[in-house]
């Protein structure tokens, strides 16, 4: 006999399926309660309800385990580079030699951005926020690629959108920089490798040529790596749920990148380096901070340790603390910021206050000094975290249009008021 959850509701019995995942995950199918019951569930936030069956990634907080597709983050990356992840993401399995060579061409093929999207960025002043910048310009995308609103498009249409996307994030995302600092843009150049591209279009200047530090492109690799999807989370929520509309991968990626936008979301690495700046100006007593993080008293809180999802560890902040050594070491770079920020990794890694709370670096602290010491100002940080955001994106869009899942409609629980008749105005 299969195995089931009973409710007992107002004296009735009601049963209802498990679902058992892969991973031996257990989940109650509530599908039928309300027809059944009349009741719903009230979860705020989500917290404990799954929307979707998913095949893309796995993540366990309390063993501190992240896997694409069943390969553990640690292998994919060590052994591999951004643009093979992200096939493995979207397509479901890691391509051959002739099917990256071909994804990668592809991207190559559609770098570039339509030159009146040049109007559009001239439009917005050099005090907008990258962000908003990145989440209009690839929104606007529907408008050069109306053909993405049909939502019966081909195979072979839906893998162009994906090219396309792919293909032009980085381009839009280093323009909302250089818009940022009144600087000339870069038009992406084909014979370098995704990252490489990247860097390029950010730091080159027409002046000079830009030289690429083999070491940066590798730690960029890896980050964008480690934050290519991460379950249900809130922008990866906010991508299915405006997909499920119907909407273009176009604009619901935009969406996404509105929800990532959120401090409460893709904010992390920069507040760490805020927290880390409030140290310096306040003298650059680390120990006078250690010492208030554990003040209980005391509402300072340490940014970057810890998370919210991994009771144990962040596996990705292991793989990223020796790239973040790596860059430090490679670009001799002397920031009093980035040494404070060494003296609290320190004490967080040794210090039996946080080794017992399990309060260790996360995967934030760590991309942060990373972007810190590539000279990344802090309001692009988001940015970066979309950049590597992207290919879970697609891949999850894409999930729920092949599952042809429902449009999402949560409920709620109505407390305002009971009906009342209207009152003239004379009578108020």
């Amino acid at each position: 006999m299969s195995e089931h959850a009973e409710i007992i509701l107002e004296g009735k019995s009601y049963k209802f399926p498990v679902v058992t995942g892969t991973e031996n995950e257990k989940a109650i199918d509530i599908a039928a309660l309300r027809s059944d019951s009349g009741y719903i569930t009230l979860d705020s936030g989500y917290k404990n309800t799954g929307a979707t069956k998913s095949a893309i990634t796995f993540l366990d907080g309390e063993q501190g385990i992240l896997h694409y597709r069943g390969y553990p983050i640690e292998q994919l990356a060590e052994k591999s580079n951004f643009i093979e992840v992200a096939y493995l993401l979207i397509y479901g399995a890691l391509p051959t030699a002739q099917e990256l060579e071909d994804f990668s061409g592809k991207i190559k093929m559609h770098t570039l951005v339509n030159e009146d999207m040049r109007k559009i960025l001239d439009g917005f002043p050099s005090t907008a926020h990258p962000m908003g910048i990145l989440s209009a310009l690839i929104s606007s995308l529907t408008a050069f690629y109306p053909e993405s609103l049909n939502p019966n498009q081909t195979k072979e249409e839906v893998d162009l959108s994906i090219i396309r996307l792919m293909a032009k994030m980085p381009t839009i995302a280093a323009w909302s920089y250089k818009n940022s600092v009144g600087h000339p843009v870069n038009y992406p150049k084909n014979k370098l490798d995704y990252c490489s591209n990247f860097l390029h279009m950010m730091f080159a200047f027409p002046t000079e040529d830009y030289e690429i530090n083999p070491v940066v492109v590798d730690a960029l690799n890896k980050l964008l790596i480690l934050h290519a999807d991460h379950e249900q989370n809130c922008s990866t929520s906010t991508v299915r749920l405006v997909g499920s509309a119907n909407a273009s991968l176009y604009s619901s990626v935009s969406a996404g990148i509105s929800a990532l936008w959120g401090p409460l979301h893709g904010g992390a690495n920069q507040a760490v380096i805020e927290m880390l700046e409030a140290i310096k100006a306040d003298g650059g007593d680390s120990k006078k901070y250690i010492a208030k993080a554990k003040d209980k008293d005391d509402p300072f809180r340490l940014m970057g340790f810890g998370h919210r999802v991994y009771k144990n560890f962040d596996p990705r902040a292991r793989i990223i603390k020796k790239a973040a050594d790596e860059v430090l070491s490679a670009l001799g770079i002397n920031d009093p910021i980035l040494t404070i920020a060494m003296e609290l990794e320190e004490a967080a890694l040794n210090d039996p206050y946080f080794v017992e709370r399990k309060l260790y670096p996360n995967v934030d602290f760590y991309s942060g000094i990373i972007y810190r010491a590539l000279g990344i100002p802090t309001d692009m940080f988001t940015v970066m975290f979309a950049l590597g955001r992207l290919p879970g994106w697609i891949a999850q869009w894409k999930e729920m249009r092949e599952q042809k899942e429902p449009i999402g409609r949560p409920r709620q629980i109505y407390t305002g008021e009971t009906e009342r008749n209207y009152v003239d105005i004379e009578k108020r």
